[in-house]
């Protein structure tokens, strides 16, 4: 996370009124607060920025009774692209567009794989990893919350 979007981050807390906003990504965990002096005051706020690495746990899961070893090895081989925001997914920039990204597909790192809409704004969400899209795991239009997976992916 670099500074410019720590910035972003700060101005839509003040635009909405946020007193606290903690974010996980790549195992980078931000956490922005503000104190109550702070809420109530209209001089410019100082922000106090955590960062706490947090332990990546692996891609494998525990499956439910009835699944196939084959998801199993899936789960084990794969990484996840997640969601870094709540909002509304979409596959594709319009309603008359094809999907960013399909089931198959090899994706490059920094590639728009979808949209996160949150707000009114429209947040296209890149790769970060390289490799081919194994599972999109959110239908079109369908809510997703912070940490969400959005789609597997098996590195190359």
């Amino acid at each position: 996370m670099n500074l410019k979007e720590i910035k972003e981050i700060i101005a839509l807390m003040n635009e909405n009124n946020l007193g606290e906003i903690e974010i996980e990504r790549d195992g980078l965990k931000l956490k922005l607060k503000k104190t109550a002096l702070e809420s109530q005051m209209q001089a410019p706020i100082h922000y106090a920025i955590e960062s706490i690495p947090t332990p990546r746990v692996s891609g494998s899961s525990v499956l439910a009774a009835g699944e196939s070893a084959k998801a199993e090895v899936v789960a084990k081989t794969t990484k996840d692209i997640k969601s870094p925001m709540v909002g509304t997914f979409y596959r594709s920039p319009s309603p008359e567009a094809g999907p960013f990204v399909e089931v198959g597909q090899t994706v490059e790192i920094g590639q728009v794989v979808c949209i996160v809409e949150a707000m009114k704004l429209m947040n296209e969400i890149k790769s970060e990893i390289r490799g081919k899209v194994v599972e999109v795991a959110v239908s079109n239009a369908e809510p997703v919350e912070f940490g969400q997976t959005l789609f597997a992916v098996e590195p190359l």
